[in-house]
């Protein structure tokens, strides 16, 4: 489970309420800027994942440390921009909440949760079981976490949001009402209103009524029952459906070889019949198998949908950007429109790549229903995981802000004068005025201040162009790097399900194969082993039988994968 949010919203302490623990480190001077991951083990312990320095693609190695010396390690007080390279880090306690498996995920602060930091937040979505989203009682909602809530129910199963800090604003019942408002708009998500602090106190105290007033009964039975009990569910339904899937494959070769026993004359026309199942099951894994058109075409067009909408997210953003610069001088506010670029292309990249991972997941679906209807041993591919995404992208190039100084004015201005002083004044020096008169230095005055202002208006000009020229450059590069990593990550998808797909029809067809060869083996078997032969096979079918009668009904039979029934008879 991981546990998101804003900076300094209370996550780590809430964390440390949770396992009645100093799991991760907490002060108002300590932001976290490592995941920090708390999972169960006898004995407790600490331990990071170190990036070698120099060696971008090298892979991590893992250090142990010191529990009392985690915040040197993973806050931003003792990790200043990172210097040690650290990935992540993990912490083992022996708490009970965790025996079952459960493992918290303390996520590192984002300054809003529209920024590109966030994108390092949202890619972990995909691969937790839970989300919640901590926010303190102090306001309600903010729009970036409204909808980093509907990007999380979007990738996530199971999101959850807690209103943290309630002993310390005495407004929090108002504020939750709000926040559970805000909610109802987006989807079904609980609200879970506590103070760590509260908590952490009734554990030192032994105090049950401080407990439940601290609102973490309602939160820990919520982690209990809709995330370990789900967690579990599902990890047993795959059991069941791969046991299901070696019973039923293992009996189809007994049962062919007990049919050529028992009835031999019905040999040759089983041998026909597995021999056409075999053949089936050799064109399902053949590439012009629907379930292989169907994924190599729907992968093709979710390439391209793909590309169609990243790119017509941007120019969206281009399109804004460019209209705010056209309305006045971008070089003063150029910092503020920078970041305002930042958060606005972060936040499409993100929708994109939420978006594409759920028709992914639809594409992954389809192949399903045409391989083996009722087939739920899917590839998970987070295509949505977009950590790193925009690390290639360079940072916004920096504009001039147009300042000059009193030196550069007073020579633009004297430049565009002296044109007029010269002209007016051998106009009048015809009359007998000298070069240098009132006239001459008023016309020199009013064609300076023209100028001037003309000057200034190409300056603008230039700079607007500029800024409209660096927009679309790092508009290009986000569509050059994202798209290539989503690319990737779309045929990650394709070959995980040929893959998944493609060794299922193997062992089918393997199985099938094997039949034939067992049926033609028991054709030649002499008549003093049969009946032995037989009593073994039949009690080997009773217990692969009473085994399957354990378990779940399993999917449908092969038929539904386009291989046809076949009798079996003489059990």
């Amino acid at each position: 489970m991981i546990v998101v949010g804003e900076f300094k919203q209370g996550k780590s302490k809430l964390v440390n309420a949770l396992v009645n623990a100093p799991a991760c480190p907490v002060d108002d001077d300590i932001a976290t800027t490592v995941p920090t991951t708390v999972g169960y083990a006898p004995e407790p312990s600490a331990s990071v994942l170190v990036l070698p320095e120099g060696a971008a693609t090298a892979e991590p190695h893992r250090e142990s440390i010191p529990l009392t010396e985690l915040a040197e390690y993973v806050s931003a007080k003792g990790n200043p921009d990172n210097v040690r390279r650290i990935v992540s880090a993990e912490v083992l306690l022996p708490r009970e909440i965790l025996r079952g498996g459960l493992r918290l995920v303390d996520s590192p602060g984002v300054g809003g949760l529209d920024s590109r930091s966030a994108l390092l937040t949202l890619s972990a979505l995909s691969s937790a079981h839970a989300v919640i989203l901590v926010s303190d009682a102090s306001q309600e909602y903010t729009e970036p976490e409204m909808q980093f809530l509907r990007h999380a129910m979007r990738v996530s199963p199971n999101v959850a949001a807690v209103l943290a800090k309630t002993d310390l604003y005495p407004q929090w019942r108002e504020i939750e009402q709000i926040d559970r408002g805000h909610l109802t708009k987006i989807g079904d998500i609980p609200i879970f209103a506590v103070s760590s602090d509260l908590r952490l106190l009734a554990a030192e105290e032994r105090d049950s009524d401080l407990n439940e007033e601290s609102g973490f009964p309602a939160l820990v039975g919520h982690l209990r029952r809709n995330i370990l009990e789900r967690a579990e569910t599902i990890h047993q339904r795959s059991a069941v459906h791969d046991l299901a899937s070696v019973v039923d494959q293992l009996a189809i070769t007994l049962r062919s070889e007990l049919t050529a026993l028992v009835d031999p004359q019905d040999t040759p026309q089983l041998i026909v019949q597995l021999e056409e199942a075999k053949t089936r099951a050799e064109e399902f894994r053949s590439r012009s198998a629907r379930w292989q058109v169907t994924l190599t075409d729907g992968v093709a067009d979710l390439i391209s949908d793909m590309e169609h909408d990243l790119r017509d997210r941007l120019r969206k953003v281009q399109r804004e950007a460019e209209a705010s610069i056209d309305d006045g001088d971008p070089g003063p506010i150029w910092d503020q429109i920078t970041e305002w670029l930042d958060q606005r292309v972060s936040a499409a990249v993100s929708e994109t790549f939420v978006w594409t991972d759920e028709r992914a997941r639809w594409l992954s679906e389809q192949v399903a229903e045409l391989f083996l209807e009722g087939e739920e041993s899917i590839p998970s591919i987070d295509v949505a995981d977009a950590a790193g995404v925009l690390d290639p992208v360079e940072a916004i190039a920096t504009l001039d802000e147009g300042r000059m100084s009193a030196a550069e004015k007073i020579f633009i201005g004297v430049r565009g004068s002296y044109g007029g002083v010269l002209m007016v004044g051998l106009a009048t020096g015809l009359v007998g005025l000298p070069l240098i008169n009132p006239l001459s230095l008023l016309a020199g005055v009013i064609v300076g201040r023209r100028a001037y202002r003309e000057d200034m208006g190409a300056r603008l000009a230039r700079r607007q162009q500029e800024a409209k020229n660096i927009v679309r450059r790092h508009i290009d590069e986000v569509v050059f790097q994202a798209g290539k990593q989503l690319k990737d990550r779309l045929r990650l998808v394709q070959r995980a399900a040929r893959d998944h797909f493609g060794g299922m029809a193997d062992e089918l067809h393997r199985s099938f194969t094997e039949a034939v060869s067992a049926a033609k083996q028991a054709a030649g078997v002499e008549s003093g082993k049969r009946e032995e032969r037989i009593k073994l096979l039949r009690a080997q079918l009773r217990q692969l039988d009473a085994l399957r009668a354990q378990i779940a009904p399993p999917p449908r039979a092969p038929e539904s994968a386009g291989i046809g029934p076949m009798k079996v008879v003489g059990r």
